[in-house]
C-alpha cells in the first residue's frame, strides 16, 4: 500500500552496500528499480550488451573513498540476485550503483563511472501507485466472499483498469508529457509514439522564456490525400488501379511563404505592396509590429509563429520563422503506452477502484439498477474529488495573481 522501502542512500544515490565473505556468495537488491541484466555475457565490459544494464558494481577491501575499483568478473543475475561466480579477495565491501547522471561515488575514473538516469527516474515516485498494485488491491478489498462484487475475473479487472485510466488520462490525471526539440530546416517534427493530443506548443527565447505557438487551422491546412491529376482535372491510376499522388502543393507553398506571416488575412506579399508611412514608423526604422494595424484580427495579432498537424504523415509542420528554435511539446498520452508498470496517482486511488466496481457492476446481468446507480453516483463524486486534489490550487499563488487585480486602469 505504497511503503518507503528504500534507504536514504538507495534513493538519493542509488547505490546499496553489502559485505562480501571473500567466498562465493549471492546479494540480492532492493531497489525500487529492478536490475537490466541483457545476457549471460553482460557482465563482461567488453561485451555490447555491457552498456545495456542499468547497474555496475564495485568492490573494495577498505571501504575507504578512493578504494573501489569496478568489478569486472563473472557474475549472473537472477531477477534482483546478484550471484558471484568468481569471487577475488578484494570483494570484502560490495557496492552495486545504479546509472545516475553524476556518475556516482565509486568510480576512480571516468570509464568507470555508472552514468545514466535511473535513479533520477526513481525520483517523485512514491506519490503514485503503479497499476499492477492498483489491480492487486482491487482484488484483495473489493473482491471476495462477503463483498458486493463475490467473484470478477482479473483478466476483467484488468480491462476495465485499463479504461478507466485511459478516460482519467484526459481530463483528470498528470498525463501531460513534455518533449524539448529543435526543429530542423524540413520545418516538420514527427509525432511522439504515445501521443494522443497536444496541449500547447511554445519555442524557448535565450532566456529561458516560453513563447506560445498557434495553430494555423484557419490560415493553411494539411491535406490529407494529394492525388496527381490529368489535363481534364481527372485523378490518375497506376497499373493496379491505385490512385497516383505526389507533394502537396499547399504544405509547400506554406512551409516556403515569408515566415509564415499571413496577419489579418494579408500576406506577405500584399503587405508589402501597400504604402510605405502607413506601415513605417516615423523615425524610417523600420517596419511597425503588425499588431498595430487598423482593425486587426486578435487570432493572427502575434509574430511568435504557427504550427500545423500533417495527419497522413504523422508530422508537425511549423511556420518558417521557426527554424532552428527550440520548442517545448506539451502533448496528452493515455497512460498505456508502454506496460502495467504505468503510474497512477495515489490522489485518484479511491476513484480507480470506485470507477472499476462501477464499470463491473453495470456490465453484468442480474445486478439491480439501484446498486448501478450508487457505484455511479459515488465513482461522480470521488472522480470530482480526485480532480480538485489533482488541479494542485495553492492559496498563497491564487492570493498572488488576484493583487494585480486592484490596480488602477489609467486612460
Amino acid at each position: 500500500m505504497g511503503l518507503i522501502t528504500e534507504t536514504n542512500q538507495q534513493y538519493y544515490q542509488g547505490a546499496q552496500g553489502f559485505r562480501g565473505t571473500g567466498n562465493a556468495l549471492t546479494i540480492t537488491t532492493t531497489f525500487n528499480s529492478d536490475l537490466v541484466f541483457t545476457d549471460a555475457n553482460s557482465w563482461d565490459p567488453t561485451s555490447v550488451n555491457y552498456a545495456l544494464n542499468n547497474f555496475k558494481i564495485y568492490t573494495s577491501t577498505t571501504g575507504f573513498p578512493g578504494s573501489w575499483s569496478e568489478y569486472i568478473l563473472q557474475y549472473k543475475v537472477e531477477g534482483n540476485a546478484i550471484t558471484f561466480t568468481a569471487n577475488p579477495a578484494n570483494n570484502l565491501f560490495i557496492v552495486v550503483q545504479l546509472k545516475i547522471l553524476d556518475g556516482g561515488q565509486y568510480g576512480n575514473t571516468p570509464a568507470e563511472q555508472a552514468v545514466g538516469d535511473t535513479v533520477e527516474e526513481n525520483y517523485g515516485t512514491y506519490q503514485y501507485n503503479t497499476l499492477n498494485d492498483i489491480i492487486d488491491n482491487y482484488m484483495v478489498g473489493y473482491v471476495g466472499d462477503g463483498k458486493i462484487i463475490q467473484t470478477a475475473k482479473k483478466s476483467d479487472i484488468v480491462f476495465w483498469a485499463k479504461r478507466t485510466l485511459q478516460e482519467f488520462s484526459y481530463d483528470t490525471l498528470k498525463s501531460i508529457k513534455s518533449q524539448e526539440l529543435t526543429i530542423p530546416a524540413s520545418l516538420q517534427l514527427v509525432i511522439p509514439q504515445d501521443y494522443v493530443n497536444y496541449v500547447s506548443l511554445c519555442y524557448i527565447d535565450t532566456f529561458g522564456v516560453k513563447h506560445p505557438l498557434y495553430p494555423n487551422n484557419n490560415l493553411t491546412t494539411n491535406p490529407y490525400y494529394n492525388q496527381l491529376q490529368d489535363s481534364a482535372g481527372i485523378p490518375t491510376q497506376d497499373n493496379f488501379g491505385e490512385d497516383l499522388e505526389g507533394t502537396s502543393i499547399t504544405t509547400e507553398r506554406w512551409r516556403t511563404n515569408n515566415a509564415g506571416r499571413v496577419i489579418n488575412g494579408l500576406a506577405q506579399e500584399q503587405i508589402d505592396n501597400l504604402a510605405y508611412d502607413v506601415y513605417q514608423n516615423d523615425l524610417g526604422s523600420g517596419p511597425l509590429n503588425w499588431g498595430r494595424l487598423y482593425g486587426l484580427d486578435p487570432q493572427y495579432s502575434q509574430t511568435n509563429g504557427w504550427f500545423g498537424i500533417n495527419e497522413r504523415d504523422g508530422l508537425f509542420t511549423f511556420s518558417s520563422n521557426l527554424v532552428d528554435r527550440l520548442i517545448v511539446l506539451e502533448y496528452i498520452s493515455d497512460g498505456l503506452a508502454y506496460d502495467l508498470d504505468t503510474r497512477v496517482p495515489k490522489m485518484a486511488e479511491e476513484a480507480m477502484y470506485l470507477s472499476i466496481s462501477y464499470n463491473l457492476l453495470a456490465n453484468r446481468a442480474n445486478v439491480s439498477e439501484g446498486m448501478i446507480a450508487r457505484f455511479k453516483k459515488d465513482r461522480r463524486a470521488a472522480l470530482r474529488n480526485a480532480k480538485i486534489r489533482l488541479s494542485n490550487i495553492k492559496l498563497d499563488e491564487f492570493v498572488q495573481v488576484m493583487r494585480g487585480k486592484s490596480k488602477w486602469i489609467k486612460s
